[in-house]
């Protein structure tokens, strides 16, 4: 069975390992992450009042791409499945309203942002990226901004967001970024590293682009001190064949352990991606296994099976 150990995890961003596995499994993976866990956006914007240098379509557009906490999301139903508004999408169950009013009364500029959405369910709000700004430009509270408004200028609307998947559009997806590598397995000739000079051993180990080795003080032997930091260039492997030294040193990716590095939009915290990801995948595996034995069935009985199904 496939393990995962946590490296590191904050609320948008995870180091995981993932092991026991092959590449399909890890790509499958990643892939539901970026297109198949499902988040809420704005997808349907009414505009009552527009007066700012921006069009319509461009403040609609905007909205769409602002994340929104999509915790329950999961729970919700898809607006062309719910049963309780017959597919409207502007029901309790399937959508959450948003207001939006903002007027310019003064001669400096005013920003209208993502904060100043109001929303009918407290749960879905657009993401706080207060704390991650600080560090930056606080001026706006964290909020995205939408549009910028001049003395007189107004902008009121309502908007209704939806449940959706990445798959049907970018604004949906909860990934920022979702990567892995392979785990590489490096192993030092040490007989033939012995047969290099100081110097040498410095010229190889700096051929490497990244801090992969590193020489001890004491010993002047050759380490490896952050075997994940080779990226695949061969650069140190070109070198050792330079020096006269092939197979100096030999690395392996390990084919079934994979490194996976991921953050998210804050739409949904990156643990509950990984989880939301792991339990979609096993369901469109259980949808698989399902359709390999009705094909089964319909192999072994013939017209019979198909008929049992209403074909």
């Amino acid at each position: 069975m496939p393990r995962v150990k946590i490296r590191e995890l904050r609320d948008d961003y995870a180091r995981f390992e993932l092991r026991d596995t092959d590449a399909s499994i890890a790509n499958a993976l990643r892939r539901v992450m970026i297109a198949e866990v499902p988040t809420i956006a704005i997808d349907l914007v009414e505009i009552e009042v527009n007066s700012s240098v921006l069009n319509d379509e461009f403040i609609a557009h905007r909205l769409g791409l602002i994340p929104l906490t999509s915790d329950r999301a999961m729970s919700m139903r898809f607006s062309r499945d719910c049963d309780a508004c017959d597919g409207d999408g502007q029901c309790e169950f399937c959508s959450v309203e948003f207001h939006l009013m903002a007027v310019c009364r003064n001669d400096e500029t005013q920003d209208v942002t993502s904060s100043d959405l109001i929303s009918s369910d407290h749960t879905v709000v657009p993401v706080d990226y207060s704390e991650s700004a600080a560090s930056i430009d606080a001026s706006d509270g964290g909020g995205i901004t939408i549009v910028k408004l001049r003395k007189g200028q107004e902008v009121k609307l309502r908007a209704i967001a939806r449940k959706g998947i990445g798959k049907d559009h970018a604004k949906w997806s909860p990934a920022a970024t979702v990567t892995f590598m392979y785990e590489p397995e490096i192993h030092i000739n040490e007989d033939l590293m012995e047969s290099l000079t100081l110097e040498e051993k410095k010229e190889w180990v700096e051929s490497s682009p990244t801090p992969v080795f590193e020489i001890d003080q004491v010993t002047q032997q050759v380490m490896v001190v952050d075997a994940e930091a080779y990226t695949y260039d061969d650069e140190v492997i070109k070198k050792a064949e330079a020096m006269g030294k092939p197979g100096l040193v030999e690395i392996n990716a390990k084919q079934d352990s994979f490194i996976f590095t991921v953050e998210t939009t804050g739409a949904i915290k990156a643990s509950q991606l990984l989880l939301n990801a792991i339990e979609i995948l096993k369901q469109k595996l259980d949808a698989v296994r399902l359709s390999e034995d009705t094909v089964e069935a319909d192999d072994q009985f013939g017209e019979l099976g198909a008929h049992m199904r209403g074909g």
